[in-house]
């Protein structure tokens, strides 16, 4: 496979959804999590959200809780929180895992197309961010602490 577009999620309230749906729009998909050092990225990345989102631009934001037991809520609460606490109206999805034998294959496709640092497929923490172009290509991975603003250049360039 050399895009995402072959791969399907479960929003938040359960629904299939194939991310065809997102053909020709620059996307940035991250790990998140409601309970972590890097939650306040939300506020961020909901920033980055509504500045670019008429211009083929979306984030999806993926519940996991699987570093430190970060993320223990229902979906229901996952969205209350998100919504409540930093008004986050970009696509969030239901809870999956992003590591070892039962992650998600969307998180298999996205570890083995940009590894981390030295060559690591493993995802190391909550919140990190993959870009991907409008061709569905994986071009980037950002790891947990690089905020949104460090790399809109980046999505800038994409339009």
């Amino acid at each position: 496979m050399s895009s995402i577009y072959s791969f399907t999620l479960k929003s938040i309230d359960g629904q299939k959804l194939s991310l065809s749906e997102y053909k020709n729009k620059i996307i940035l998909i991250v790990n998140v999590a409601s309970k972590c050092g890097f939650t306040s990225q939300y506020k961020e990345l909901e920033d980055l959200y509504e500045k670019y989102k008429n211009q083929d631009f979306i984030i999806l934001g993926i519940p996991c809780n699987q570093f430190g037991s970060q993320e223990p809520g229902s979906n229901e609460e996952i969205v209350s929180f998100c919504q409540l606490t930093y008004n986050v109206s970009f696509p969030m999805f239901s809870k999956i895992k992003v590591n070892g034998k039962n992650a998600d294959p969307l998180y298999k496709f996205l570890r083995q197309e940009r590894k981390g640092f030295l060559g690591s497929q493993t995802i190391k923490w909550n919140f990190t961010k993959f870009l991907i172009n409008k061709e569905g290509e994986v071009l980037e991975r950002f790891a947990p602490a690089s905020l949104p603003s460090s790399f809109e250049h980046k999505i800038q360039e994409l339009m």
